[in-house]
């Protein structure tokens, strides 16, 4: 399984809906709160190309982007072949 990290906020309804995705197909992932996390983001700004936005994904190190390019992976059945690469 690929190592997803997620950077969000405890208060953002995309990072919700992405987060139950997630869920839905058993993934674990990380989380990094950038608003709790020192420097969480600044180091989401750099490895996302300067996007502030939450949520910010990554499987493996693949930058997916926010919770609508998730959504885009998973309509295109290009999500799961992600998630389960070696």
């Amino acid at each position: 399984m690929a190592k997803v990290v997620m950077y969000s906020t405890m208060f953002c309804p995309f990072c919700a809906h992405a987060k139950r995705l997630l869920a839905q197909k058993g993934v674990d992932y990380e989380e990094i709160d950038v608003d709790m996390t020192p420097g969480g983001r600044q180091e989401m700004m750099a490895r996302a190309g300067g996007r502030t936005s939450v949520p910010q994904i990554f499987i493996d190190e693949t930058h997916v982007g926010g919770c609508d390019e998730l959504f885009a992976l998973e309509q295109n059945g290009k999500l799961d072949p992600m998630l389960h690469a070696a």
